[in-house]
């Protein structure tokens, strides 16, 4: 298991955030939906827990197959998703992925949001995080993938007209106000020989990219969300959750194959079966003897 914490701070108080990050969540994910990938949600509806109270509870179903590198894709289906399931008792959030075709996978997400510049040495309230395991993320200097970089949301040029804030430079956390904080204390699992510190490394690397690029949004969009109610964005999330699902579906029912072929089916060596035997992942007895050579399949059903 890899765990980080990740700090990262924003010119916003805790409370206005409280509505950009249902704002940044839906249109994100909106924007990162299409040609069969992206983000269904399943259920979103009030929740309540004894420890933190009233929240809100989501399940969603994260598509991103041709975003795996080339070595990984060798174990999982052409079509697979990632489920999330996410906590909100904002300012405290807890959020779990897990792949059913991957069962020994498993990254826990904590967050807590504070008015500081990230100087909380245990803001969890359990134990400090050790100093070489904490990570400070600068949405304002640090470089994000090319893919993702656009003009408007760099927040070294940005200027919000609703409330005169920006442009940000090197060292902003020291000298700006308002400032708040977002920790996230990350663990990534993937407990299978051979693999599991090649994978825990690569979730953390593109968690890095997405929280740099998620709270450069939440910024740069500040024009879009600000003075809205919570009732007023949770209705925007709602539209914004019907139109994503409805894009999603209808791409995955073209890219359906065929009545009577298998779903989601990968031709794998023998070599590639016994890791996924070791992972614990079902796999089929396999046919007649045949040559070395034959390959067996392996189906998977997202069901």
């Amino acid at each position: 298991m890899l765990m980080k914490e990740y700090r990262i701070c924003m010119p916003l108080t805790v409370e206005e955030y409280r509505v950009g990050q249902l704002y940044m969540i839906s249109k994100h994910s909106s924007e990162q939906s299409g040609g069969g990938e992206g983000v269904e949600v399943v259920q979103n509806e009030p929740h309540s827990d004894a420890a933190h109270g009233l929240g809100q509870y989501t399940e969603k179903r994260i598509y991103l197959s041709s975003k795996l590198p080339s070595w990984m894709k060798t174990f999982v289906p052409r079509i697979f998703y990632v489920t999330e399931k996410a906590w909100n008792y904002y300012p405290y959030t807890l959020t779990e992925y897990t792949c059913s075709f991957l069962p020994k996978f498993h990254i826990r997400i904590e967050t807590r949001f504070e008015d500081n510049n990230g100087n909380s040495n245990n803001v969890f309230g359990d134990k400090p995080t050790p100093c070489e395991d904490v990570c400070f993320l600068d949405i304002v200097t640090e470089d994000i993938p090319e893919k993702y970089y656009k003009e408007s949301e760099d927040l070294q040029k940005f200027v919000s007209v609703k409330t005169g804030r920006g442009p940000l430079v090197a060292g902003w956390q020291s000298n700006t106000s308002p400032i708040m904080c977002s920790y996230k204390r990350v663990e990534a699992r993937f407990e299978v020989y051979g693999l599991q510190g090649r994978t825990e490394s690569f979730v953390h690397k593109n968690i890095r990219d997405i929280l740099l690029t998620g709270h450069r949004q939440a910024v740069a969009w500040i024009d879009e969300w600000h003075g809205m109610s919570m009732e007023e964005v949770r209705k925007f999330e709602k539209e914004m959750q019907q139109q994503t699902n409805n894009k999603l579906k209808s791409t995955l029912n073209n890219k359906a194959p065929p009545p009577r072929a298998p779903a989601f089916s990968r031709s794998l060596s023998v070599t590639d079966e016994a890791s996924l035997r070791r992972m614990g992942v079902a796999t089929p007895d396999p046919p007649a003897p045949a040559a070395p050579q034959q390959l067996l399949r392996v189906h998977s059903s997202t069901e």
